[in-house]
Parts: C-alpha cells; structure tokens; sequence
C-alpha cells in the first residue's frame, strides 16, 4: 500500500489537456484552466477536487488518509496522504478531479481508461 509522488505524477500525466503550474512548495493542475489538483512533495500529499459528499464519505471513513482541505463553488476538496493510499483508489479520485473540471464534452472522448492504466 502506498503511492510514490512519482506514481502520482504519472497518473496525472496520462490525463488528457493537464496544465502543471510549479510554484515553490507545490505544483498544481489544471485542465483548460480550472484547477483540479495539488502537490506537496515535502508532506507526500495531493490535494484532489471531489464532490462535496464525497469529501464527507472519505473524511468520515478513514480520516487516517483523507482529511478536509477546503470547499468553494459546492467541491469539496480534500488532501490525501500519498503513503497511505493504494493506486487503484487514488487513480479513480484523481480522475474524477479532473472529470469534474473537465468541459463535458472533453470529459465524454476520455472516459476513465481504469485503474491498470493510471496506476503504473
């Protein structure tokens, strides 16, 4: 169990129009400029843009991996901690991140391609 920062960043990779911004504790990403997630490589931890009750399910169910990092415009996003999550799990709420950025229309010519490919 346990995801690497750089497992991670392939998973992001494999996603369709991702803009990466490198600031200097974190990098973010974005899809045709709406921002998706977060990086922090020092804490090995991603911050993930989910539904608002999804934020609450996870929270509440393991707040070992998850825990509340903010709410705005009715997402709430949460922080995940990399060691604590296996791929299969972090590949589908880093794809539904960027689904829920994602115009419809770019969203419906990139289904989720499933976690063996994300996951690598």
């Amino acid at each position: 169990m346990g995801v690497t920062s750089n497992r991670f960043l392939r998973m992001v990779d494999r996603l369709a129009e991702v803009e990466r911004v490198d600031a200097t504790n974190y990098t973010s990403f974005s899809v045709r400029g709406i921002r998706f997630g977060y990086h922090w490589p020092l804490t090995e931890t991603v911050g993930l843009k989910q539904l608002l009750s999804e934020q609450i399910a996870l929270v509440s169910e393991r707040p070992d991996v998850f825990e509340v990092q903010f709410t705005a415009g009715g997402f709430g996003w949460v922080v995940v901690h990399l060691p604590r999550i296996d791929a299969g799990e972090l590949s589908e709420l880093v794809y539904e991140a960027w689904r829920l950025s994602a115009p419809q229309s770019l969203a419906d010519e990139h289904p989720h391609p499933g976690a063996s490919a994300l996951a690598p």
